[in-house]
Order: structure tokens, then sequence, then C-alpha cells
């Protein structure tokens, strides 16, 4: 089948077997590895994009479910060479400690703010639940988010 979609703001398109899931198609043949390969079962969130906004589990996602969509990965918050301020947050907050759930956590971060710049704490802990984290406690990421200004999509 022949799935085409906007990826990272660029139309693509791909001959693919219905089974494919976003996850394995983004990895191995988009090359666009920061999307995590984590549990592959929808529970630690290391595999967030975002699709039409949303985000999701890219590994229960069927390539299929996102033809005429939306699909924005990790790679796609980088704007002319430059972080985005969610990511800069972590950085500047050291919200970040092995990294392998760092992208997965953006992206559901970006989703947030983009539905709600000025999120509480608990909106916050809610909106990262589905990320698991074995490293950091939380407090730091959540002192991250509590730290950006958001404007939206061109934010610098």
């Amino acid at each position: 089948m022949n799935v085409e979609f906007l990826l990272n703001g660029k139309k693509v398109s791909i001959d693919a077997k219905p089974h494919w899931t976003l996850l394995n198609v983004l990895r191995e043949h988009f090359d666009l590895t920061g999307t995590k390969k984590g549990c592959e079962t929808g529970e630690c969130g290391a595999c967030t994009v975002l699709i039409d906004g949303k985000n999701v589990n890219s590994c229960m996602a069927l390539i299929g479910s996102v033809d005429g969509k939306e699909v924005t990965t990790i790679e796609g918050l980088t704007k002319n060479g430059q972080l985005n301020p969610i990511q800069k947050a972590f950085i500047e907050k050291a919200a970040i400690q092995c990294g392998y759930c760092t992208p997965g956590m953006v992206m559901s971060v970006k989703a947030l703010l983009d539905e709600n710049p000025n999120p509480t704490k608990e909106e916050i802990k809610y909106a990262i639940a589905g990320n698991l984290c074995r490293c950091t406690g939380y407090e730091q990421i959540i002192e991250a988010i509590e730290s950006i200004e958001w404007g939206g999509e061109d934010c610098e």
C-alpha cells in the first residue's frame, strides 16, 4: 500500500506493508532515529511523536493510519539549526540523564504546551504520565517544563 503524509513539514510517500508500524518506518525507512524504540507495547512513551499535533506512541500506530496526516518527530522541532525552547529548557534544567526518554518526553510536552501554554504542575504531571524515565525522578523534567515561556510553534 502507498502511504503519503507530511513528515516534519515535508511531503513523503512510502510503499509499505499494512502491518508496519510508524515507529519502524520512521527509524528504518526515513533514518529518523531520534524516535526511540522502547517497549513496543505503548507503555513507555520513548517512541512518542505528534500526529496532527497530538502525541501518539508510534509503536502502536500502523503506517496506514498516518495517510494524509502530519507527523512530527523530535528531528522536526529544530528550526534553522536552533533547538526548540523545550529542548533548551531540558538542557538548562538538567532534565536529561541517559537521554533515552527525552525525545518522547519532549514531544509530549510540545503537545501539552501547544494546547495549554501555561499548565499547572498537575497538568504537567498528567501530560507526561505516559513517558517513563528511569533516571531523573521527574523533578528536573517538571522544573524544565515550568520554566518554558511558550509562544507557539515558532517561539525562540
